[in-house]
C-alpha cells in the first residue's frame, strides 16, 4: 500500500457543522482542493463523523475499511475520547467510500493509527468545544466555567448540567473552531483510549449476522462465476458456451476479452445464473481453449535453478554500498557464508474474493470488501468509461484482507459483468480461484556473506538478493519484491554491500501482511543467529552489541528511520519475559530470539519449540514485546493483532508455499495449502513497552520476528539450520 497516505488538518479543510435529521448535531470533516466550502455537509449523505441525536445517542463514523484489524472500533474511540462521550451511548456506522469527505480511506501498511490519531482527536475536541459553548450560551456564563464529561456539560460554580442530547441543536449553530487551535486532553486523563473495548461488530459476527461483502443481497440480483486462464496473462482462444447456456438457471454466458492488467479485468468467461450454485455447476460444464502465453514457461524449479546460478555472481544492481565489504571480509578472522530462500505465498482470505455491482445508465453502485476503495473506483470508471464520481462504493466488512484486498480486480469483474448482464450481479470466487489468481507474496533468494573479527564483532556484510522483475520493466522490482537499502545491519557497520539481480516473472505479486518484512526478517535475523553462534556469543548479547548505544537514524515517524534504543528496549523486555538464558530446557527443545522494526513498530520475540525424533515440530510458547509508541489505544484489539500476527507467521514458517509449474499455481485449496489449526497454536504472551513516541499501527510489525525466532529455536533444539521456508521436518529428524 502507499506509505504516504495522509489525513492532516490544513487551511484547506474545516470542521463542518449542521443540524442532523431529528434536530441533533453533526460534525464532518470537509476537504476541498479549492479551499473550505461554506455550506454545511448534508447529513443525509452520511458524511458526518459525529451525529448527536436529541436523545443523547452519539453516532460516530468509522472512516476506514474494516477487515478484522479492529479499526472500525479504534478510530471512533479516538474521537469519543476527546469528545468526552459516554461510550455506552456511542454507536458506530461504517462510512461510504468518499475521500472528498474523509480523506484517505485505506486499510493497509499499519497506517490508520499514525495517519488519523491526531486529526481525529481534534475532530472530537472541536465537538466538545462547541457543546461547551452551547451550554455556556444557554446559561449566559463564560465557557471557561463549564466542563464536559460522560456526555454531560456541567457549570462548575452552580452544578447545573445539560446533556449532549439537549445541547446538540444549539451546538449545531456554533461556528466550528479551527482544528489547529483546539485544546487536546492530557493523556493521563484519558478514560477511553487505553481501555479495552470489545469490537463493535463482535456480537453480530458471533450470531452470524450478514455483515460481510459475501452476504450482500439485492432485489433481482444474479450470481456470476468468472473463469480465467490458470496461466497468468493467458487469453480465451475459444469457448463452447452452448452446453453452459442449456444448464438450469443460467441467464448468460459470454467471453470477456479483458484489458491484460494485473489489477484490472482479465480475459475469461463469465457465467451468470440465478444462484451461485447453479453458476458453479455450469462452470463445470465449460470447455475453454486457452492461449496461455509466455508465462507458461515459468516454474518454481526454474526460478530456483537460475537463482543458484546467479548467487555467486555480482549483482546487476547495487542497492547500497558502504565502505568496502570485500576488503572487510578479506581481513576477517572468520567468514560465514549461507544461502537463504523463501517461497511465494497466497493471502488465503477466509472470505473468498467477491463483489456485488449494479450498473444502470452510466451509474455504478458497488458493494465490496475492499481495503483500498478509491483505486477500485478509478479502475471501474476507466474500464466502463464513466466518471469516477458516478461510481458509488459501499465498504463492506472484509473477511480477512492481509493486503490481498488492496487490489480491486474482483471489483472490475463485477462491474463489467453487471453491465453486460443488465442486472445487479454478485461475483463470487471459489477457494480454488483465490489460490490460482492471487497477488502473491513474492519468493526470493539471498546469498549472504559476513565477517567477524577475532573478538566476534561483525565487521563486513554482503547480501546478493535475487528477486523478480516487473512484467513491463526488467530493471524494476515486481510489486513487493524489493528490499530497502536501510535493512539491518545497514548503518550499524561501516562495510556493507546490498546487491540484487532480477529474474523475469510475469506472475502478479503484491503486499502481504508485513510486506517484504515477513520474508526479509527471516533471512536477516536467522543469519544474525548464525553469526552469534559462530562468534561464540549468546544471540541476545550479539544483538545488543551490534545495536550499540541508543541513537536515532533518520527522523522519528519516517519509514526508514531506526532507533537503536527502542530496539534494545523490546529485546531486553522480551528476554525478561521469557527468562532468556535462565531456563533449563528438555532435550530437543530450544529457544530462539529475533527482533525487527517495520511499519513504525519495534518488536522482539522469543519462541520455545520442541522437536520429536521424527522431525515433527511443536511450538510451545511465544513471548512478544512491542513498542508502538505512547498509547495502545485499544488493548484488546492490540492483543488480538499481536497474537494473530504470531499465528500467521508460524503458519507461514511451518507449512505454506505456492509453487508454480507451467506458469500456474500448483496449490488449489486448504488441503495442499494448510493454514495452522487451533490445536497447533502456542501459548502467546504479549507486552507493550510504552515510549515517548507518536502511536503507530499494529496490523503488521508483530509478524516478521516470530519466523526467525522459531527457526533459531529449532537450531538450538536440533543443531540444524533452517535456511529455506517452509520448514522441511525431514531435516530435523534425530
Amino acid at each position: 500500500m502507499a506509505d504516504d497516505a495522509s489525513f492532516v488538518p490544513t487551511r484547506r479543510s474545516l470542521l463542518q457543522t449542521g443540524v442532523a435529521a431529528g434536530g441533533g448535531l453533526f460534525l464532518s470533516w470537509g476537504l476541498s482542493a479549492e479551499g473550505a466550502t461554506a455550506a454545511p455537509a448534508d447529513a443525509a449523505e452520511l458524511n458526518a463523523f459525529i451525529d448527536i441525536a436529541p436523545g443523547g445517542i452519539i453516532t460516530i463514523i468509522g472512516k476506514n475499511p474494516e477487515c478484522g484489524q479492529g479499526i472500525k472500533t479504534m478510530l471512533p474511540m479516538v474521537i469519543a475520547e476527546e469528545l468526552e462521550a459516554d461510550w455506552s451511548k456511542v454507536r458506530i456506522q461504517q462510512a461510504m467510500s468518499d475521500p472528498s469527505k474523509y480523506g484517505v480511506q485505506v486499510a493497509g501498511g499499519s497506517t490508520s493509527t499514525p495517519v488519523n490519531y491526531d486529526p481525529l482527536r481534534r475532530v472530537g475536541a472541536a465537538g466538545k468545544q462547541m457543546l461547551v459553548e452551547a451550554a455556556a450560551t444557554t446559561w449566559k456564563v463564560p465557557a471557561s466555567e463549564c466542563v464536559a464529561a460522560m456526555s454531560v456539560v456541567t457549570h462548575k460554580p452552580t452544578g447545573r448540567k445539560l446533556t449532549y442530547g439537549a445541547l446538540s441543536a444549539k451546538a449545531a449553530t456554533i461556528p466550528a473552531p479551527d482544528l489547529k487551535t483546539v485544546t487536546l486532553k492530557n493523556p493521563k486523563d484519558f478514560t477511553i483510549i487505553g481501555k479495552s473495548v470489545r469490537g463493535i461488530d463482535s456480537p453480530r459476527i458471533v450470531k452470524g449476522e450478514p455483515i460481510y461483502g459475501i452476504d450482500t443481497q439485492l432485489p433481482g440480483m444474479l450470481y456470476a462465476a468468472f473463469v480465467k486462464c490458470p496461466v497468468y496473462g493467458g487469453k480465451v482462444k475459444s469457448a463452447k458456451l452452448d452446453a453452459v447456456l442449456a444448464m438450469p438457471g443460467v441467464k448468460k454466458a459470454f467471453v470477456v476479452e479483458g484489458n491484460n492488467e494485473f489489477n484490472g479485468l482479465a480475459s475469461g468467461v463469465a457465467i451468470v445464473a440465478d444462484s451461485w450454485w447453479r453458476a458453479k455447476k455450469a462452470r463445470e460444464k465449460l470447455v475453454v481453449e486457452w492461449d496461455e502465453g509466455p508465462v507458461a514457461e515459468r516454474s518454481s524449479a526454474k526460478f530456483a535453478a537460475e537463482a543458484a546460478r546467479l548467487a555467486p555472481l555480482k549483482g546487476q544492481i547495487t542497492l547500497r554500498k558502504d565502505g568496502d565489504a570485500d576488503a572487510a571480509l578479506g581481513k576477517a578472522a572468520k567468514v560465514i557464508e549461507a544461502s537463504y530462500s523463501y517461497p511465494f505465498l497466497s493471502h488465503a482470505n477466509l472470505e473468498p474474493q467477491n463483489c456485488t455491482a449494479h450498473v444502470v445508465d452510466g451509474k455504478v453502485e458497488i458493494w465490496a470488501p475492499t481495503q483500498n476503495p478509491q483505486p477500485g473506483r478509478e479502475i471501474v470508471a476507466k474500464l466502463l468509461g464513466v466518471a469516477p464520481a458516478d461510481v458509488k462504493i459501499h465498504m463492506m466488512r472484509c473477511g480477512g484482507g492481509f493486503g490481498r484486498r488492496l487490489q480491486n480486480d474482483y471489483m472490475a469483474e463485477a462491474a463489467w459483468i453487471s453491465r453486460e448482464a443488465g442486472a445487479p450481479v454478485k461475483v463470487l470466487w471459489q477457494r480454488e480461484d483465490d489460490l490460482a489468481h492471487d497477488f502473491y507474496r513474492p519468493g526470493g533468494f539471498h546469498h549472504m556473506k559476513a565477517g567477524l573479527d577475532d573478538k566476534g564483532k561483525l565487521t563486513g556484510w554482503k547480501n546478493h538478493f535475487i528477486s523478480f522483475a516487473d512484467r513491463d520493466d526488467p530493471k524494476k522490482f515486481a510489486n513487493a519484491a524489493d528490499m530497502a537499502a536501510t535493512e539491518l545491519p545497514a548503518r550499524l557497520i561501516s562495510d556493507l554491500t546490498f546487491e540484487t539481480t532480477l529474474m523475469p516473472l510475469g506472475i502478479p505479486t503484491g503486499p502481504m501482511r508485513a510486506p517484504r518484512s515477513n520474508a526479509l526478517c527471516f533471512v536477516q535475523q536467522s543469519f544474525m543467529d548464525e553469526l552469534a553462534h559462530a562468534a561464540g556469543k549468546d544471540p541476545l548479547a550479539f544483538h545488543l552489541d551490534l545495536l550499540g548505544e541508543p541513537r536515532l537514524f533518520g527522523k522519528t515517524g519516517e519509514r526508514d528511520s531506526f532507533d537503536t534504543g527502542r530496539a534494545r528496549g523490546v529485546l531486553e523486555l522480551v528476554a525478561k519475559m521469557s527468562g532468556w538464558g535462565k531456563t533449563a530446557l528438555p532435550a530437543r527443545t530450544g529457544m530462539g530470539i529475533a527482533h525487527y522494526f517495520c511499519h513504525l513498530g519495534y518488536f522482539a520475540e522469543v519462541v520455545q519449540a520442541s522437536v520429536e525424533t521424527n522431525g515433527a515440530i511443536k511450538v510451545d510458547h511465544v513471548w512478544v514485546a512491542g513498542d508502538i509508541g505512547s498509547q495502545v489505544i485499544n488493548p484488546t484489539g492490540a492483543l488480538n493483532q499481536a497474537q494473530g500476527s504470531v499465528i500467521d507467521g508460524i503458519s507461514q514458517a511451518l507449512a505454506l508455499a505456492v509453487t508454480f509449474e507451467n506458469g500456474q499455481a500448483v496449490q488449489s485449496n486448504f488441503n495442499d495449502y494448510p493454514l495452522i489449526r487451533m490445536p497447533a497454536a502456542p501459548q502467546i504472551e504479549v507486552a507493550f513497552l510504552k515510549s515517548d513516541n507518536p502511536p503507530t499501527g499494529l496490523g503488521e510489525p508483530a509478524l516478521p520476528a516470530v519466523i526467525p525466532a522459531l527457526c533459531n529455536a529449532l537450531f538450538q533444539a536440533t543443531g540444524k539450520r533452517i535456511r529455506s521456508l517452509p520448514i522441511d521436518v525431514r531435516q530435523l529428524k534425530a
